[in-house]
């Protein structure tokens, strides 16, 4: 008698709405000692101003694994496509908005 795989499968819908995604060309992140907070925001060139698109609220542990999820595809796509070249940091973008934070 096989196990039941059943149990342990999770059903996760994907509407169209959110199918179709944002598109994100600047994150900020800040965090406190319960969460990190993730805002995707839209840069577009001329504009001085920008909004955030969409923002996410992990535990500690959720951004450790998506950290460690995106390690893991950044490295996949690399062996495939050849290395990402990032630019260096720049443009007059403030890097702190009030607590700590990180940019990516």
């Amino acid at each position: 008698m096989e196990p039941d795989n059943n149990e342990n499968q999770l059903n996760i819908e994907l509407s169209e709405e959110i199918a179709e995604g944002i598109y994100s060309n600047l994150a900020i992140i800040t965090h406190s000692n319960t969460e990190f907070v993730l805002d995707f925001i839209r840069v577009m060139p001329g504009v001085p101003k920008a909004k955030v698109k969409s923002r996410i609220i992990l535990t500690p542990e959720h951004a450790k694994r998506l950290l460690n999820a995106l390690d893991d595809n950044i490295e996949k796509f690399e062996s495939v496509n050849g290395r990402v070249n990032v630019q260096e940091e720049g443009g007059g973008l403030p890097l702190n908005f009030g607590g700590p934070t990180a940019q990516a």
